[in-house]
């Protein structure tokens, strides 16, 4: 039983009938969703540094460090290569000022920055899932960005966004599964089907942005090949189809079936 895939199923039909179209020729082929061809794969977040507890990891409270101390914690956070701008700036600008300010930049300073930097990654992903219309990410970027919290902006760095983007992608795979039904796409058809079994964010990523595109394509072979066995295939639309063979990339395919084949003449 898939109780939750059949929540999403409904939820999602009910959603997308704005993507279907009936195809003019040779067979009744609703349109794809737009996920691996005009989206944008959502940003991998690696979280800039993490700044230092206070009292630090070493046992010893900040305003109690001597200077070599303070000195090296700061160095520590610059050899951090996720460290963000706003981190470097101001580790760097602290340790050319004096000890009070290399201490002020350990107690408060560097949250204050890292914040800045976890604002920008925010902004970052908030502009991505814009433009694939990730409906759950938008909304808790939007939350966050409204409320300014470094430490929710952490979490969601760290966290949150990856299992926001797991149930958008969710969304999108189960719509792509409902028009791969419509067009008998017998590949797309079974891994959406593995993937949602899985149920990983990991997997769930994998499949919308690398294999549904090279699942589709498949399918897509299939389709265009078995037109050849039309006993009234002009001879334009023969040679088209041999040369988007030919091409054979998930694209081309892709723009054919959907596009391409109704715009050859005879």
């Amino acid at each position: 039983m898939r109780p939750t895939r059949a929540a999403l199923l409904i939820a999602a039909t009910a959603l997308t009938p704005a993507l279907l179209f009936t195809a003019p020729a040779f067979a009744t082929d609703a349109s794809p969703a737009t996920t691996s061809v005009t989206s944008t794969t959502p940003v991998t977040t690696t979280p800039a540094t993490a700044c230092p507890a206070v009292p630090s990891d070493a046992g010893t409270p900040v305003d109690e460090m001597t200077e070599d101390e303070l000195r090296a914690a700061i160095q520590d956070i610059l050899a951090d290569e996720n460290a963000g701008k706003g981190v470097l700036r101001e580790a760097n600008e602290a340790l050319g000022g004096t000890v009070d300010a290399m201490r002020a930049f350990l107690e408060t300073g560097c949250r204050t920055a890292q914040a800045e930097d976890d604002t920008v990654s925010v902004v970052r992903i908030l502009n991505v899932a814009t433009q694939n219309g990730d409906k759950r990410v938008i909304q808790e970027a939007n939350d966050l960005l409204d409320a300014r919290t470094p430490e929710a902006l952490r979490t969601f760095l760290e966290t949150g966004y990856a299992l926001a983007q797991a149930e958008d992608d969710s969304v999108a795979i189960v719509r792509i599964l409902g028009v791969a039904t419509k067009n008998g796409d017998k590949r797309v058809i079974r891994e959406v089907n593995e993937t949602l079994d899985a149920n990983t964010p990991e997997a769930l990523s994998y499949f919308r942005w690398t294999g549904y595109r090279l699942a589709q394509a498949e399918d897509d072979s299939v389709y265009i090949v078995r037109m050849l066995t039309d006993p009234n295939i002009s001879d334009a639309m023969y040679d088209a189809i041999q040369a988007v063979l030919d091409d054979g990339s998930p694209e081309a395919l892709r723009q054919f079936r959907t596009v391409g084949q109704y715009e050859i003449d005879g």
